[in-house]
């Protein structure tokens, strides 16, 4: 399954980052603009052409300018994020344990990982949906249990090693209001969403210390910037996974002093799964639907990268989810209000919990 070109058009069509994306290769490229100011500064046809269009020539060196600070800002981000340190992968050792792997976006990441002979282990309260590869493993893992985590993690480390990459992918929603959520629902939310990474990295996070190599993996959700009604508990418990990503970036930095451990945290917005069968889809311009390979790609992009990074999808969401907390305090009461329309059809699936030993009534996806 070979990796998606950048500059191929994305599965979900022509949507507003299609656009957004034209633009940045265009407009605000530098390497297209500073060769059109340069003949205008210094070739006679360029001169004269300049001064025949002085409004233009200045939008040309405005785009030159927010061209030049967007991509100063990129290098920041990319340099300060990983520490200026840079490090290398050998993706023949490498060991990668993927949780919530069985199926949906877990389980296109499992692939594209084994299909390039990567190692991969995958812990899962469900059976692979999938033939598994050469390279892949399962051990099967109620992730809502620390001590079936603990197991898990040893059995990973007496069968394979001691992994070097892991991806927090498992998780699980209910889609009830305050009112309605019982006890086990929060705790089912909140273990499996935010509790069991700080499990699951107390057992692999040690050896990528001690080795300063290794990455850890986030998968959180657009739901960690903007809250929305009868999702309340999913949204908070993403909103403190995203916490945990970046404190966990800053400790490794300062506290562990291994600058080489990677982070990386990807918030996608509403994706094609089960887990959020019935969602409402209805806006097609900033927050369309993503295909779960759409996001699984962006991820496994990423991770071979070898480099510490945020991502938001869709990349829109860079100028709106993200900015939402910035807005007047009553815009973003309106916006939650309005948000409302989204579960009002969801019927998310249901699987069965080890640690509850029954299948909950209520809709629920561990992967």
């Amino acid at each position: 399954m070979p990796l998606r070109n950048d500059w191929k058009l994305q599965r979900e069509g022509i949507t507003v980052d299609t656009v957004g994306r034209l633009i940045s290769k265009t407009l605000f490229n530098p390497a297209l603009t500073l060769p059109l100011i340069l003949l205008a500064r210094f070739t006679q046809t360029g001169q004269s052409l300049a001064s025949t269009n002085v409004q233009t020539f200045r939008y040309l060196k405005t785009l030159l300018y927010l061209g030049l600070a967007r991509y100063v800002g990129a290098f920041l981000d990319n340099a300060v994020s990983n520490n200026w340190v840079n490090d290398k992968y050998d993706w023949r050792r490498e060991i990668v344990v993927v949780t919530g792997g069985s199926d949906g976006i877990g389980g296109i990441v499992v692939r594209l990982l084994a299909e390039r002979g990567i190692k991969v282990a995958v812990l899962d309260v469900q059976p692979l949906t999938y033939e598994p590869y050469p390279t892949v493993h399962f051990f099967k893992c109620d992730l809502s249990s620390p001590s079936a985590i603990v197991s898990a993690a040893s059995s990973v480390r007496s069968t394979m090693g001691d992994p070097t990459i892991l991806i927090n992918n498992a998780g699980c929603a209910r889609g009830k209001n305050i009112l309605n959520v019982t006890e086990s629902d929060l705790r089912l939310t909140f273990n499996v969403n935010t509790i069991s990474h700080y499990f699951l990295a107390q057992q692999f996070l040690p050896s990528m210390i001690r080795e300063n190599h290794g990455m850890v993996v986030t998968v959180a959700s657009s739901a960690a910037y903007v809250t929305v009604p009868q999702m309340v508990d999913y949204g908070a418990s993403k909103a403190a996974a995203l916490s945990f990503h970046e404190g966990l970036a800053a400790e490794l930095a300062t506290v562990y002093n291994a600058p080489k451990v990677r982070t990386v945290v990807i918030c996608p917005g509403y994706t094609r799964t089960r887990l959020f069968d019935g969602f409402d889809d209805s806006d097609k311009r900033f927050n369309y639907t993503l295909e779960p390979e759409t996001v699984a790609e962006e991820l496994v992009k990423t991770v071979l990268a070898g480099r510490s990074k945020h991502i938001l999808l869709p990349a829109a969401g860079w100028y709106v989810t993200m900015k939402v907390r910035g807005w007047p305090i009553w815009m973003q009461y309106e916006l939650r209000k309005r948000l409302v329309k989204l579960m009002k059809g969801w019927k998310g699936r249901q699987v069965e919990q080890p640690s509850e030993g029954k299948m909950d009534e209520s809709g629920v996806l561990v992967g």
